[in-house]
């Protein structure tokens, strides 16, 4: 691939967009040579990469963050529309017409359970109460409907733009949990679970990455909710907001791997996934960093396990942080010698699993002084995404990884064994500390493995075309980071990746 495929117009429009022209180039070379499939050594289990606590374990580490005096904050990308939540409501209203044939025939012979689900449980969801008033404002002869007009109304008033356009929300603000004189969205729920963990002096710092779009909507909601979530956490919200770089998207290509163009000619780029977020991450000053998906969140009267292992995480970050940073002082103070080696090898072995053995002062710097991250890990329960695994790198390193499915081989049958014999799951259940042991900030884009991000195929303008992920935030984002993988109770773990997943007992209040 060469310079010389991209005019002065391209290189003008790249400028403009606030990439470069060698990054550009090199995406472009990235599509025509592909990127490797992941070597997985074996998965990572209980004893063998993840550790599992002791209840005076849990106890000991959820106290060391209890006393800690380390500023924190929470970090929850929050930029996913609602729409995929609701995606089959939507073919629903566009498959079903009431005048034609029943509900019950219909969903019959669509034989689908989440449609069913829907309409069992229909009256449990959250939103219910709003969706009928609405129903009920905007259709003065809403009583002479039929019981199945009144439920595709209902629908069609839950999702359209004419009613009350939940399909163009974020997720974080799709009403979640009904309680009993309010109903409180996901954003609003992980300001509650902040106040638990993430509170330090009464005040609770989180940031949300969104969309421009969005933002507003965030914004109005926090002022709407602030005083009534205040009083009832005893405690004060700082939230920052912040959006992907455009400087972090990527050029899409055609299946021909030459830039895709729309109509009038100019490159199509799109956002680079959420491994782009690691300049946002990056841009945080601060000590820790908790990271969770927005839609991981559970009714409040269950937070306690949640709350406890969380500061179990810190904890036990908080705890290997010291013995790293007391190696590196003690060299810097006292000269390298065979004692602080062997401390160093101890430590990277019992509590960063690191399989290679240290033998200069070189090597201990290099391994101990990056980032640090302790990521929670809940038994496989069959859902769909990236787990823990050991890793072997094109030099030969062995490494703790978590990675995703679209970066195994599991047309090779030995690959794709391993894979099937993982034990856990990632459930984005993180804790991060991203300062050295000088108290400087940590420049998180030097820890990426810029080869581990994904190519995908999407359509366009009615076309088809080849997308580049980066690597992801927790994957190949976080490559080069000391890494420590925890057992943590499934509870932890209750995303909402489609409508009826709030009808689940951790949802309904």
């Amino acid at each position: 691939m060469t310079v010389v495929e991209l005019t002065k117009e391209d290189v003008e429009q790249i400028k403009n967009h606030g990439l470069n022209k060698e990054t550009v180039i090199h995406q472009l070379e990235t599509f025509k040579e592909g990127i490797p499939k992941v070597e997985l050594v074996s998965a990572a289990n209980v004893g063998d990469g993840i550790q599992a606590f002791s209840k005076e374990e849990v106890q000991l580490f959820s106290n060391k963050y209890d006393d800690s005096k380390l500023e924190r904050i929470k970090f929850i990308p929050a930029s996913g529309a609602a729409s995929r939540m609701f995606k089959a409501l939507h073919q629903f209203l566009t498959d079903y017409r009431p005048e034609n044939t029943s509900l019950e025939k219909f969903l019959a012979e669509q034989d689908s359970d989440l449609l069913k689900k829907f309409f069992d449980g229909i009256n449990n969801f959250a939103f219910y109460k709003e969706v009928l008033g609405e129903v009920k404002n905007g259709n003065a002869n809403d009583h002479e409907l039929t019981e199945d007009e009144q439920k595709y109304t209902f629908v069609k008033t839950l999702l359209q733009e004419d009613g009350l356009n939940f399909s163009n929300l974020p997720k974080g603000l799709v009403p979640f949990h009904g309680y009993e004189n309010y109903s409180a969205t996901a954003f609003e729920e992980h300001l509650v679970e902040a106040s638990k963990y993430a509170a330090k002096d009464g005040k609770a710092k989180l940031h949300f990455t969104v969309t421009e779009d969005h933002l507003e909507k965030f914004k109005s909601t926090f002022q709407a909710i602030k005083d009534r979530v205040e009083k009832q956490t005893e405690t004060e919200f700082e939230i920052e907001y912040s959006f992907q770089k455009k400087s972090t998207d990527t050029i899409a290509v055609d299946f021909d791997n030459r830039p895709f163009r729309d109509d009038e000619g100019k490159i199509l780029f799109r956002p680079g996934g959420h491994g782009a977020l690691i300049e946002n991450l990056n841009d945080l000053d601060t000590d820790l960093i908790f990271i969770k998906n927005i839609d991981n969140v559970i009714k409040q009267e269950n937070l306690e396990t949640i709350v406890s292992y969380k500061k179990v995480l810190a904890g036990e970050l908080i705890n290997v942080q010291e013995k790293i940073f007391e190696v590196l002082n003690r060299i810097d103070q006292d000269g390298f010698n065979k004692h602080i080696l062997a401390a160093a090898n101890d430590l990277l072995e019992e509590k960063l699993s690191v399989k290679t053995r240290l033998e200069t002062e070189e090597d201990v710097r290099n391994f101990l002084d990056r980032p640090i991250r302790i990521c929670g890990m809940v038994e496989n329960q069959g859902a769909p995404g990236g787990g823990p695994f050991w890793v072997k790198d094109g030099e030969g390193n062995i490494s703790l990884q978590i990675i995703e499915g679209a970066q195994m081989d599991t047309d090779d049958p030995a690959q794709n064994e391993i894979a099937q014999n993982a034990t856990h799951f990632n459930p984005v259940d993180l804790v991060c500390s991203v300062r050295n042991y000088k108290g400087e900030k940590f420049d998180l884009t030097k820890y990426v493995n810029p080869k581990k991000g994904f190519i995908t195929q999407k359509s366009k303008f009615g076309r088809n075309l080849k997308a580049l992920e980066l690597p992801g935030l927790w994957n190949g984002g976080m490559a080069y980071w000391n890494t420590m993988f925890v057992e943590v109770p499934i509870i932890t773990f209750n995303p909402v990746k489609n409508v009826v997943d709030l009808l689940n007992e951790n949802h309904q209040v």
